[in-house]
């Protein structure tokens, strides 16, 4: 699980990044990001009810999170970052939810090399 230093926890937070933020789009997830005035970068997760029940929506939520925790070292730091699942991730394997949310950071300039 993330530190809690690293996670995105209030409505008020995620409203920012939705607000004022960037958006970037892929076909199973979508990354908003958004500067902070942190130096360490801070993820939320967002898994529409469309997707499907609790179960599955946690599941999704829990890939999503270790990708995160796995590769924390490699966010540059200062960004809110905001991951929303889609439709189409319903069912595919956590190799590609990896490859398509590193290829959104690469994108959003908010991976270090």
């Amino acid at each position: 699980m993330l530190n809690r230093k690293y996670r995105l926890t209030k409505n008020s937070e995620f409203q920012q990044v939705y607000n004022h933020g960037r958006s970037f789009a892929g076909s199973y997830v979508v990354l908003y990001v958004k500067k902070n005035r942190m130096e360490h970068t801070r993820i939320g997760f967002t898994v529409s009810k469309k997707i499907g029940k609790a179960v599955e929506r946690n599941r999704i939520k829990r890939i999503m999170r270790e990708i995160c925790r796995l590769n924390l070292e490699r966010f540059a730091g200062g960004y809110d970052l905001i991951f929303v699942a889609r439709r189409k991730i319903k069912g595919i394997g956590y190799r590609l939810v990896e490859h398509e949310m590193g290829k959104l950071c690469i994108k959003a300039g908010v991976w270090r090399d």
